[in-house]
């Protein structure tokens, strides 16, 4: 019919339907979201210099905060032939982060959507039938969280007749299979190791291929591999072994792949592998870095050690300048990313990453990182480590990680460390100073998350939990910002919308009330970043300064810069 049909009289302006509408697949039924509107959280930034007038411009971003209001969102189901709206008991899915769209089954018999619970340790798979009948298939928790926004994966196999679902209840990040109704059929992996991800299922053979690390013994267990299993748990085949980081590129029916590995201290090797067997059948290429090497330019070491407990290893790198002498001693620098979503020491070759860590070895340093407790890719247990606290910042193990370094290495000169990172590295750079000042001494810290109750809502609530408590505080730079030691210099811009640019000047304005020295570099029209061009020159005459005792050279060269720096 042309005529129009009101299918809901309930809706107002504080709670209103959403515009975005589910059909079934037979067209009788729409799923639909009735929204509880929140209060926007408006984050001003003033654009000092716009390249278009004179007169300084004022942006805004709606950008909620740790312990702001959320949307809550109501699911809804209409009935097209009869015109009728069926109620749906929303008492198990209150208090959301988030709910996300409604997918209807192939046969229209109900639809699903998955439940985050405001504070992220409750994480749900939901079905509601047709007649409007609501049930949890899957119910994860966790007593710290669930990293749902990197580990999260669900696969449907024949329109819901079993659920491939990924979590860490064993303690690791692992497959398992679920019937219709949501009970657990089998563990499809285990084992102390992590599925990383998911290439593909095939329902006809009942297998899927994965990536994962930490399974082979005596490899950095960051390593990717790739592995074949049945979805029953059993005929775990490796497709790659050799030991190195593995990146693979399936042809459409993943019958053959292209793999190629390699380490930061050995070049890419390609290979034509069969898809099933992983049976090498063709060696594509083999990288050459002598000319590379040839200029003198030094691979970075690999290098790990035991962590605070003494037990577990913590991988990372060396990285030495080309006129590197053994007889002299030298300065530490240590490039910091500590967020708890992912790992970051690089496990491919490259002739340099970000930071610029070779370049900044070249000023006569010895450059490190690596990745603490508190990050991901290894045990439940390893990451937990930073819930609640990311003032830890993996600190207990880095500094472990040196000394030991030290310790092989005496010409690694610990009563000289630096320290520098961006964003959440901004964060633990200047937590370094303030926090472990015995060890660190010069920091250079850019577009930090000084205070977690300032910047954006879903990552801090991810790790430091819901409702907002003390521990915010006592991870927070500003509160601490009276306890500084040492060499500190700030780098921030003007425009960054992924930090809110006051948590910055809010530690600088603890520092002037408590009298401490510290330099600051404002960078007009830069958004998020480590300083761009202008920022790293400023930053390594602050490490050349201070860490090696020189006063830099006076800028009167002209630059001449064909890759900008972030």
């Amino acid at each position: 019919t042309s005529e129009p049909h009101q299918l809901s009289t309930d809706g107002s302006s504080a709670n209103y339907y959403s515009p975005y509408l589910y059909w079934s697949p037979d067209s009788k039924k729409i799923a639909a979201y009735k929204v509880k509107a929140n209060k926007p959280h408006i984050l001003y930034l003033i654009e000092s210099s716009p390249s278009d007038q004179l007169q300084p411009k004022l942006h805004t971003r709606n950008y909620l905060k740790p312990g702001d209001e959320v949307q809550q969102f109501k699911p809804s189901l209409f009935l097209i032939d009869s015109m009728k709206q069926i109620f749906i008991d929303t008492a198990g899915i209150q208090n959301q982060y988030d709910l996300s769209e409604p997918v209807w089954r192939k046969d229209s018999r109900s639809f699903t959507f998955e439940y985050n619970k405001r504070g992220h340790q409750n994480y749900a798979v939901m079905e509601v039938s047709e007649a409007g009948g609501i049930r949890k298939l899957i119910n994860e928790e966790s007593k710290t969280f669930i990293h749902y926004s990197g580990k999260k994966y669900r696969y449907d196999l024949a329109d819901g007749k079993e659920i491939i679902w990924a979590s860490e209840r064993d303690g690791w990040n692992h497959l398992y299979l679920f019937d219709k109704n949501g009970t657990l059929k089998n563990q499809i992996t285990k084992g102390a190791w992590v599925v990383r991800r998911v290439i593909s299922v095939n329902e006809a053979d009942r297998t899927l291929l994965f990536e994962g690390s930490g399974m082979e013994e005596g490899m950095d267990p960051y390593f990717i591999q790739y592995y074949k299993i049945n979805l029953d748990g059993t005929g775990l085949k490796r497709l790659t072994n050799e030991d190195g980081n593995h990146k693979a590129v399936f042809n459409d029916d993943y019958s053959l792949f292209i793999d190629s590995y390699s380490r930061i201290d050995e070049p890419s090797v390609s290979l034509l592998r069969d898809g099933n067997t992983g049976k090498i059948l063709m060696e594509l290429e083999k990288a050459d870095i002598t000319p590379l090497l040839s200029t003198g330019w030094k691979l970075p070491e690999v290098f790990h050690a035991k962590g605070r407990d003494g037990e577990t290893d913590i991988w990372g790198m060396i990285i030495r300048p080309s006129n590197f002498d053994p007889t002299k001693t030298y300065p530490v620098i240590e490039y910091i990313y500590a967020g708890p979503h992912d790992s970051f020491v690089p496990k491919s070759f490259a002739n340099d990453s970000r930071g610029s860590l070779h370049e900044l070895a070249e000023l006569g340093f010895i450059v490190v990182q690596c990745d603490g407790m508190g990050t991901s890719n290894r045990s439940k247990a390893f990451h937990d480590v930073c819930w609640q606290n990311l003032k830890d910042g993996g600190f207990p193990d880095r500094i472990a990680f040196m000394k030991a370094a030290a310790k092989r290495y005496p010409y690694m000169d610990l009563s000289r460390v630096g320290i520098f990172g961006n964003s959440a590295g901004g964060q633990s750079s200047l937590g370094a100073l303030l926090f472990h000042p015995d060890f660190y001494k010069v920091a250079v810290s850019s577009s930090g998350c000084h205070d977690n109750r300032m910047d954006k809502i879903w990552w801090n609530e991810q790790w430091m939990g819901y409702p907002i408590g003390p521990q915010y505080a006592a991870s927070s730079n500003v509160e601490h910002a009276d306890k500084l030691q040492g060499k500190l210099l700030l780098i921030l811009g003007e425009l960054d919308d992924n930090v809110d640019p006051s948590s910055t000047m809010q530690v600088m304005n603890k520092l002037i009330k408590a009298n401490k020295d510290f330099d600051f570099l404002m960078v007009p029209g830069m958004k998020h970043s480590l300083g761009g061009d202008y920022g790293e020159h400023k930053r390594r005459d602050f490490f050349v300064k201070h860490l090696l005792g020189i006063n830099p050279p006076d800028w009167t060269w002209t630059q001449n810069i064909t890759v900008p720096k972030p």
